[in-house]
């Protein structure tokens, strides 16, 4: 892959204005709370708390970076937290997708925040 491919791999949509940024992630953490019956104070906290609130801010920093396209530091940002958390939640939830239960759940998720963005690309 060349410099350029992996810039273009890793640009956030030039459907999301900067300013715009901070809403759909603070969407993402919405949907992922509720999906996962945690609150979205517990997913912003500053501190990992407790599992099922860590495991829930996991899937929305991976989800922000697969469906949303941001790059890690960008999605980092969203989260305060640095690229290498951001990194390693993707990988996390990566070797969670081998439970069926949590595939079909992740997939639900990515179709639904991805006809989102597909209608926001429509405008």
């Amino acid at each position: 892959m060349t410099i350029t491919e992996t810039t273009i791999l890793h640009r956030p949509p030039s459907w999301l204005p900067r300013a715009d940024e901070g809403a759909v992630c603070r969407l993402v953490q919405d949907v992922v709370a509720a999906c996962f019956a945690v609150s979205p104070e517990q997913m912003r906290a500053g501190s990992r708390g407790r599992a099922p609130a860590a495991f829930a801010r996991q899937v929305a920093m991976y989800l922000t970076h697969v469906v949303l396209g941001l790059n890690y530091s960008a999605a980092g940002r969203m989260f305060h937290r640095d690229r290498t958390t951001v990194a390693h939640a993707c990988r996390v939830v990566e070797d969670r997708r081998d439970n069926p239960c949590t595939d079909a759940l992740l997939q639900a998720l990515e179709d639904v925040l991805g006809a989102f963005t597909r209608t926001r690309l429509l405008r």
